[in-house]
């Protein structure tokens, strides 16, 4: 973790520049908040009260990183500072893509029973049978890998290959397969977190599909919402995907059991479900990795 003092030398030295347009004040308000979501992993007891208060949000919304769900490096932490502080909305991450398109991962040593481990070996079987990506368990030699844990604070992973990053960490919740961190479609989120993909709702054109309903935001959860370029998010000419496993759900964040994201077209299916993976889930992935035939196939 980047250590406190440096964060705030750069937060001076981004005031400092011309092109700065938030106040210290933001500033220091948005790396509280980033910080904030590096603490606390294995806090069961939080994230149990979160899905006492919150019952209607998906468990992976509710897991206290960014976004919910998302373990943020120092180097994107930095980053994100910096871009804030001029007025954008930024996520830096490396070459996403994983080497060869082969996962490596391993089970944490004694983190799950025998039926946690087939459901997310399952999770692992769906996206080899859709997709061009393979998964290797690791071998003594590797020093990039996934390691997938139990911990009970809830659902989460780093987003992308990073070969520096050493160890890549999964989470789920230990939970009966089928429940909370273990339903099927949030096994298979968390892995395409892995694979590099940002929620559904982050990308560019999202506000022309959805409405943020701001008024009915938990405060301090506003920058869960943040929407980026498409320089920095790229939908590989796939349309949006209101039932995608990476969409929100309605009440994402929600202080009063009101919705926080309003669809603003028709669509079929409910938002942000988690029973199963649609076909653009898996194009997105295949396009990504250039598996054959990908960008032959219909985004309808």
């Amino acid at each position: 973790m980047l250590k406190f003092a440096i964060l705030v030398c750069l937060l001076g030295l981004a005031a400092a520049t011309p092109s700065v347009v938030r106040t210290r004040e933001e500033i220091e308000s948005f790396r509280s908040f980033l910080e904030n979501t590096k603490i606390n992993t294995d806090d069961g007891e939080a994230f149990l009260a979160r899905s006492k208060a919150f019952p209607l949000a998906n468990p992976e919304e509710i897991s206290g990183k960014y976004e919910g769900d998302i373990i943020v490096d120092d180097f994107i932490i930095a980053n994100m500072i910096q871009e804030y502080a001029m007025g954008r909305n930024a996520y830096t991450w490396p070459n996403t893509k994983w080497p060869g398109n082969v996962v490596v991962w391993e089970f944490g040593e004694g983190e799950f029973g025998p039926l946690q481990q087939a459901a997310i070996e399952e999770g692992i079987r769906d996206i080899e049978e859709h997709t061009c990506i393979r998964f290797r368990y690791r071998q003594p030699g590797d020093q990039a890998f996934v390691r997938v844990t139990g911990g009970s604070g809830g659902c989460y992973a780093n987003v992308g290959y990073w070969e520096t990053r050493g160890v890549h960490t999964l989470n789920l919740a230990r939970n009966t397969p089928g429940i909370g961190c273990f339903r099927h479609a949030t096994i298979v989120h968390e892995w395409m977190h892995i694979l590099g993909f940002l929620h559904m709702q982050s990308t560019w054109n999202r506000d022309d599909y959805v409405r943020i309903a701001e008024e009915n935001l938990t405060p301090g959860t506003e920058h869960n919402f943040a929407i980026y370029t498409a320089d920095l998010v790229d939908n590989l000419e796939i349309e949006y995907d209101y039932v995608s496993c990476l969409h929100y759900g309605p009440f994402a964040f929600s202080s009063n059991g009101q919705p926080t994201i309003v669809a603003l077209q028709e669509h079929e299916g409910e938002m942000g479900q988690r029973i199963y993976i649609t076909d653009k889930d898996w194009l997105r992935i295949n396009r990504h990795y250039e598996c054959p035939g990908a960008w032959n196939k219909s985004t309808q």
